[in-house]
């Protein structure tokens, strides 16, 4: 393309500071360096980790940045060594990567890449630890190695996922983040068997997703557990039965979870990173062969405790990592999924905005509406 190897002036929400309204200015993005890419973004979204950092309470702020991850748009142009994709190429940007050369890569059991792996302290490029965005000769700090607010972005080539160029982009950029981790928990990690029960902690994005895949498996009754009862009508359009509200129960939700289900459910997904939903998820799978996977994150300083005779009575607890996805091996076949229509992506789509409304975008997530939203970057 003609812009290759040039540095491009294009528009940019910049948060110039923790909690403020983001801002629409002119950056300059430099070209890519070696195993780089350059992106045209077409489509991108607001998950809940952007709103996280971008209010900055429990972390190092990190400020002027570009926030932004979930994500699909064309490759631009490529640095030095990039082999895997090439200009024109549709790709969906990750906040994690896929080195393909790391002890994880090579393992067929693990997705959390030594080399590319989420830091969100991080705010330049691991190649130069430079910045690839600047205003006026300063630079502004990228995200998670996305920065996808932005209508060009520069990442390492490890966190691009080349997709099938027939998927609608404004689709199929949900899965780059909070859709695949949830669908992902359930299909990939908890495994639920043809005809089990399965509950979900947690109906947001993530926990609808879980649910999703659970449909997906094939289970016969999920319970969606919630506090919030606004979210139980949205929650059977993606596969949920039964819905529990804890408020509305004298006793521990493990314990109503038992009685509905004859000692406990076959597998749960635990997706709002409260400790004490984690435990209840632990506790409500049924002994002997119940498993419960944690996808939330908790707070730095919450501690997990249970009885060790949960464990001795054959129940299974594990972790998961974006959805045990590898990005760049994997994703290509989840958007297969949604071209073969068995995995529905337009009911996790509620609102779309266009890119100089997004902090509409923010203001919806605030007031907990809808899903997701969409923000165009074209008018």
């Amino acid at each position: 393309m003609a812009t290759a190897g040039k540095v491009i002036k294009c528009k940019a929400a910049v948060a110039w500071e923790a909690g403020k309204p983001l801002s629409m200015e002119e950056v300059e993005v430099a070209p890519p360096q070696a195993m780089e890419v350059r992106v045209k973004i077409l489509f991108t979204s607001l998950c809940h980790t952007d709103v996280y950092f971008w209010e900055a309470k429990g972390q190092t702020p990190v400020f002027p940045r570009i926030f932004g991850h979930e994500a699909g748009g064309i490759v631009e142009s490529v640095g030095e060594g990039v082999t895997d994709v090439a200009p024109g190429d549709h790709v969906l940007p990750v906040f994690t990567g896929e080195c393909k050369e790391c002890a994880h890569c090579k393992s067929a059991e693990s997705n959390m890449c030594d080399l590319l792996r989420i830091n969100t302290d991080r705010g330049v490029m691991i190649g130069d630890g430079k910045s690839r965005f600047s205003i006026n000769g300063k630079p502004i700090y990228h995200f998670v190695g996305t920065s996808t607010f932005s209508e060009y972005t520069v990442m390492h080539v490890g966190c691009v996922a080349k997709i099938n160029p027939e998927a609608p982009l404004d689709k199929v950029c949900v899965l780059s983040c909070g859709i695949s981790t949830g669908l992902g928990a359930s299909i990939n990690v908890a495994k639920p068997p043809k005809g089990s029960t399965v509950a979900i902690f947690g109906l947001g994005a993530v926990g609808l997703a879980a649910a999703e895949g659970a449909r997906i498996a094939g289970a016969s009754r999920i319970i969606g557990i919630d506090l919030n009862p606004n979210r139980f009508e949205e929650a059977r359009k993606f596969g949920c039965t039964e819905f529990v509200n804890p408020k509305d129960h004298k006793k521990p939700v493990q314990e109503v979870l038992a009685e509905m289900t004859n000692g406990g459910v076959d597998r749960s997904v635990e997706c709002t990173g409260n400790i004490n939903a984690m435990i209840q998820a632990f506790e409500c799978v049924h002994d002997g062969w119940g498993v419960a996977v944690l996808v939330g994150v908790p707070h730095k300083d919450a501690e997990f405790k249970t009885h060790p005779m949960n464990f001795l009575n054959e129940r299974t607890l594990k972790g998961t990592f974006f959805g045990n996805f590898k990005p760049r091996t994997d994703l290509p076949n989840v958007v297969e999924l949604y071209m073969k229509k068995e995995l529905e992506l337009e009911k996790f789509i509620t609102h779309t905005v266009t890119f100089s409304e997004i902090n509409h975008a923010f203001d919806l997530m605030a007031k907990g509406e809808g899903i997701r939203c969409i923000i165009r970057m074209e008018n």
